[in-house]
């Protein structure tokens, strides 16, 4: 891939700056940019939905790859830049450019009818991390496999292990659904203008069969747990609605969960039996 200009020569060009609010730090390392795409896209051809396109960094490299990519940009200032930049590409139809919130796209939709594999990927602004991490969740069955730049720290959280500090609450949604994998550390001297933190690249991949649907009664167990650490599942379960002490001691033996542990010592798959000895109980 030719050299492409820096984030600060695009701003530059088109009279722009990056926006705080918007978490806006352009990714200028064209080597992470590629080894992203290829991530995003092995084998080459597919469908890539891009989450915020910015300056277009990942998109030039991923439209080399994929037979189509989506880019949603909420930016109404970089999308003209991103349609000037990606003009060809537009025209024969490889790129769409969708200017809105990633957080409000239907992208069942988006994707419905397009060339498989299907890729959902994109630097994720801090500020949008949790949302968007719960909205993969909830469209696991759409995609093949989700590639994100995430903060270093959330990259842990994701990755931790029960009884770790990082082990959390986002820990277990995730992991229900979704197998993760870190694949890259990305240095905060590969942006532009540069964060404060380092960041990882890490590549979710859906679960044939989820450890347990992401429903209201599944949340509200995992919430609950960790609503208070220093709790005890016993206590920290009692407010669960429409369960009585007798039913809750009868479900946590059911699932071989010890009401005397910690909410951070259970796996995921520990929450799964827990909420469905729940159901039976109060069935």
């Amino acid at each position: 891939m030719a050299d492409v200009p820096s984030p600060r020569v695009l701003l530059e060009r088109y009279g722009l700056r990056a926006k705080h609010p918007f978490g806006q730090n352009f990714l200028s390392d064209q080597g992470i940019a590629r080894q992203i795409a290829e991530l995003s896209t092995t084998p080459p051809g597919g469908t890539v939905i891009e989450i915020g396109a910015g300056l277009g960094a990942l998109t030039r490299p991923l439209l080399e790859r994929a037979a189509r990519v989506i880019a949603i940009e909420r930016d109404r200032d970089l999308v003209p830049a991103l349609g000037d930049e990606f003009r060809s590409a537009v025209e024969d139809g490889r790129l769409s450019i969708v200017e809105a919130d990633a957080k409000q796209v239907d992208y069942a939709a988006l994707l419905e009818g397009t060339v498989g594999p299907r890729t959902v990927a994109g630097n994720l602004p801090y500020q949008l991390t949790g949302p968007l991490l719960r909205l993969t969740v909830e469209l696991a069955n759409s995609f093949d496999r989700a590639v994100y730049m995430v903060q270093l720290e959330v990259a842990e959280r994701l990755m931790a292990k029960p009884s770790e500090s990082e082990y959390g609450a986002l820990t277990v949604f995730v992991t229900a659904a979704l197998t993760i994998e870190r694949r890259l550390l990305v240095r905060r001297g590969a942006f532009y203008p540069q964060p404060r933190v380092d960041s990882a690249v890490v590549v979710l991949t859906p679960r044939a069969v989820p450890l347990c649907p992401e429903t209201p009664e599944f949340r509200a167990v995992v919430k609950a747990a960790f609503s208070q650490r220093r709790k005890t599942l016993r206590n920290a379960w009692r407010g669960l609605p429409n369960v009585s002490g007798d039913q809750l001691s009868t479900a946590a033996r059911n699932a071989n969960i010890d009401l005397d542990a910690r909410g951070e010592t259970l796996d995921a798959a520990a929450f799964a039996r827990m909420t469905s000895e729940l159901a039976v109980v109060r069935s």
